[in-house]
């Protein structure tokens, strides 16, 4: 059963059209379990009712046609249920609803199983029988097997609103709307661009086309391209490989000739699809058929299938597209579409025209997530339900504040949110207006407001005067795009050039935390968990050199401007941070005798600690006794304390820093630190939204550090509050037990004190 299972599946994947491949499924289902009936209904939660879209032994004039509600019949009960329903005689079942366009009267035996992904049903997979008996045990396990294997091809084709009863959506021109995470709030309007794209035929989106007989020209033209492609590589290696081997080639010719491949590649355009598109089902489907075949070497026929038909597809978009295809750059207005954003994707994308992000993988505290917000560039992260070829060229609306992305939008909706995105740069003004003003509360509370740099020096820079200093200065990033570790000259000019930008304020310098979703590209840490693995100071401490020389070279910066901090992070014992202590105290004496031998004093910058794995938080007495101040990463502390990967988007709902677990950990922070006399700053992305800040404030928190996008925003709100009113709302925060309470109180406090603009688009 396991090998007829991933067969099914396999073949039915390789078809580009939801109803197609629901046809297929159907059909071999009924082959491999040998019954009489199978047959899929897909949920229409618009209309509240189950559609039958498939089907192999009901009636097929009733596909697209017969619904059955959500309360109604077998169908409807297996969908409440949201487990199997296993009956021998289904008329007899109280539940039965006859539905005489289907025609079922012959069956009684039904099996029915919820097809359901992330907890939502999306339809419902049934198997039916003429006689009256049971379904047995391992035929039941195969359909529930079967309906959770094909629940995300659906929910994907569902996204992307392939699914209909009769033929495709149109791509090009219906507006359709996918929802992501929340990364970076904000709005955006801009053309999709993917830079550096892999074209093949895997990512290809199908779609329809207006005149048949340019696609066939086209065609015909890139197959006469690939044509000589192939045969210029097949001589230039006449002398460099065995004739035999070279016969390969002879395949490839066979393929390109006008009644293989071509025959049916013509056919499906002259079915309505594009020449790519055709191109796509045709070869998939053949290449499907070799992998299926015993022998090994025609197994391995497929790969040569495929990438021969890649080349084709190249030279197809090339014509059309002209040689701007393959050498693009930005020239408007652009949403970024990439599968993870790094810090060197976005240092190289021109920044007049970046108006937003769109990344397939990471979560709301993902490192792309935090760059985006770095920037105050809108962005929304985890788009894995679309691949990212849908996405290319479409005029995109973002909303970085719900996480939807609006993909060929009418006139009326581009017009309203055009009008969004002018509600919010009149807030902005607003905003900026205060700029130069106190962050102090309306009953007179001050509160220290620092900027967490690293990911832009120049953009950080420029902003520095925003800012009481630098609560978090990420050392990693430049360690990041190189291509080797840099040399301590070339980190004390960096170093020396931050120290200098903040005179007469402190900056707070983490040592080097790569690993988890930081790698090095030339230190690459290979890893089952890497979020519990080896990063932050378990593998500086493992590499003492690294640390020693990123140690020396801020204490060198620090002779120059004396207002430097050390940062420890992910410290998970006492010990830990006695090893770092210790290697800091070999390179301040080292660098002390050759500022000595210049005529130059060092002073020992003060050390402190982050306060990010849950360990530790029972261990603040003994580390009071360390340490000169605490840090406090909330993204890591709340991804730790809620044991849930910040970067997959499968489980990033589940994570929040509004968790009241988090808010009691760091509410307990707050008053141990103050009964042991440590300062404590908080680093983390909640400081920076300003509903966090309220809370922190709330709790004793004196210092806060976020990105410099949002420093203006949380300077805003604290001038517009009092701190006995942040008070009242923390209590009645720390009595709930939901976040998503938590938030709607919040939210609520900021609509009453007329700060809702800041968590909504507009004012």
């Amino acid at each position: 059963m396991l090998m007829t299972l991933k067969r099914i599946v396999q073949e039915v994947n390789q078809v580009p059209v939801l109803h197609d491949a629901l046809g297929l499924l159907v059909k071999r289902v009924k082959e491999a379990v040998e019954v009489d009936s199978c047959s899929i209904y897909l949920a229409d939660y618009e209309q509240q009712h189950f559609v039958l879209s498939a089907t192999e032994g009901l009636a097929r004039e009733a596909i697209g046609k017969v619904s059955v509600g959500f309360s109604e019949g077998l169908i409807g009960l297996v969908g409440q249920r949201e487990e199997p329903l296993n009956i021998d005689d289904a008329p007899s079942h109280p539940r039965f609803k006859q539905y005489p366009e289907v025609k079922e009267e012959s069956y009684h035996a039904f099996l029915g199983t919820p097809i359901i992904h992330q907890r939502k049903v999306l339809g419902v997979l049934t198997l039916q029988q003429s006689g009256s008996r049971k379904f047995s045990q391992d035929e039941e396990a195969f359909l529930v097997t079967l309906a959770a294997q094909i629940a995300l091809e659906i929910y994907h084709a569902n996204a992307r609103q392939l699914i209909a009863t009769e033929g495709v959506v149109d791509v090009k021109r219906t507006q359709k709307s996918v929802l992501g995470i929340p990364g970076s709030a904000g709005l955006a309007m801009g053309a999709g661009f993917i830079p550096d794209r892999k074209v093949d035929l895997q990512s290809l989106v199908v779609s329809r086309c207006e005149d048949e007989q340019t696609e066939i020209a086209t065609y015909r033209q890139a197959v006469q391209q690939t044509r000589e492609q192939v045969a210029e590589l097949s001589g230039s290696l006449e002398k460099a490989i065995p004739d035999d081997v070279r016969a390969i080639f002879q395949l490839y010719h066979h393929l390109l000739d006008a009644n293989s491949l071509g025959r049916e590649v013509e056919s499906k355009i002259r079915e309505g699809w594009d020449a790519a598109s055709s191109l796509k089902m045709v070869v998939e489907s053949y290449a499907n058929q070799f992998r299926n075949m015993d022998d090994p070497y025609m197994q391995e026929r497929a790969i040569d299938i495929i990438d021969l038909s890649n080349r084709i597809l190249v030279n197809m978009l090339s014509m059309t597209y002209g040689q701007a295809f393959m050498t693009r750059q930005p020239e408007g207005d652009c949403i970024l579409v990439a599968e993870e954003i790094s810090a060197s994707m976005l240092a190289e994308f021109p920044k007049q025209y970046l108006r937003g992000i769109i990344s397939m993988r990471g979560s709301n505290n993902s490192h792309a997530a935090i760059l985006a917000r770095a920037m105050g560039v809108p962005a929304v992260m985890g788009v894995s339900n679309v691949p990212m070829s849908m996405l290319e060229g479409k005029d995109i609306l973002l909303d970085g504040y719900s996480g939807e992305v609006i993909v060929s939008p009418g006139k009326t909706i581009r017009k309203e949110f055009a009008q969004l995105i002018q509600e919010e740069q009149e807030l902005s003004v607003l905003i900026d207006a205060q700029a130069d003003q106190p962050s102090i509360t309306q009953d007179g509370c001050e509160m220290a407001l620092f900027l967490n740099a690293g990911l832009s020096a120049e953009l950080e820079i420029t902003q520095q005067s925003k800012g009481d200093g630098v609560g978090l200065f990420r050392t990693e990033v430049p360690f990041m795009l190189r291509e080797r570790f840099p040399s301590e000259s070339e980190q004390y000019e960096l170093y020396l050039s931050v120290l200098r930008a903040h005179s007469g304020n402190a900056v707070t310098m983490r040592t080097l935390d790569v690993g988890g979703d930081k790698p090095l590209p030339y230190f690459p840490i290979n890893e089952e968990n890497p979020f519990l693995g080896w990063r932050g100071i378990r593998l500086t401490l493992d590499h003492p050199e690294i640390f020693l020389v990123q140690i020396r070279a801020m204490l060198r910066a620090s002779i120059e401007e004396p207002n430097l901090h050390i940062m420890l992070p992910m410290i998970t014992s006492v010990m830990e941070v006695k090893e770092a202590r210790r290697l800091i105290s070999q390179a301040f004496y080292e660098v002390s005798e050759e500022a000595r031998a210049q005529g130059k004093k060092l002073e020992m910058p003060k050390i402190g600690v982050m306060l990010e794995v849950p360990a530790i938080l029972y261990q603040i007495p003994h580390l009071a006794r360390k340490v000169d101040f605490f840090s406090v990463g909330s993204n890591d502390l709340t991804q730790y304390l809620l044991a849930v990967d910040r970067n997959n988007a499968r489980v990033a709902q589940l994570y929040d820093s509004y968790h009241p677990a988090v808010l009691s950990a760091l509410n307990d922070i707050i008053k141990q630190s103050n009964e042991h006399g440590v300062p404590v700053t908080v680093c983390g992305e909640l400081a920076g939204e300003p509903g966090g800040a309220i809370l922190l404030m709330a709790m004793g928190y004196r210092k806060l550090s976020m990105n410099a996008h949002n420093l203006l925003k949380v300077k805003w709100v604290i001038r517009s509050v009092s701190l006995m009113e942040a008070k009242d709302l923390l209590e009645e925060v720390l009595t709930l037990a939901d976040p998503e309470q938590v938030k709607e109180c919040i939210n609520q406090f900021l609509e009453q004190m007329g700060l809702g603009g800041l968590v909504r688009a507009g004012l």
